[in-house]
C-alpha cells in the first residue's frame, strides 16, 4: 500500500504525548496514528446507530421477489441483510 504524507497540527503537549507513546509501543508517530485512528473506526463502526437500525428490518416480500432480476439469483450463502449492511457501511463511509 502506498503511502502519502500528511502534516496535522497540535499543541507541544498532545505532540510530546503522541511521541512518548509511540516510543514506548515502539512504533513510529505516523503508526500511532494509523492505529488510534483505525481503532477508533472500528469502535465507531460497532456503535454507529444509524446502521444498527436497518440490520434488524425485516426485507418485505416484494422486494425479496425482485432479488436476481437484474443481476442473476444471489447464491444460497448470501445473506441479503449482510450484503445491505455492508452496502450501507461503504455508503456511509465507515
Amino acid at each position: 500500500m502506498a503511502t502519502t504524507k500528511l502534516t496535522l497540527s497540535a499543541d507541544e503537549q498532545t505532540v510530546e504525548l503522541a511521541k512518548r507513546i509511540a516510543s514506548e509501543d515502539d512504533i513510529s508517530v505516523s503508526k500511532l496514528f494509523k492505529k488510534l485512528l483505525t481503532d477508533f473506526a472500528t469502535k465507531r463502526e460497532k456503535t454507529n446507530p444509524v446502521l444498527e437500525k436497518y440490520k434488524d428490518m425485516k426485507i418485505s416480500d416484494e422486494i425479496l421477489s425482485l432479488t436476481g432480476i437484474l443481476k442473476g439469483k444471489y447464491p444460497d450463502d448470501v445473506n441479503l441483510w449482510d450484503v445491505k449492511y455492508e452496502y450501507l457501511k461503504e455508503k456511509n463511509g465507515l
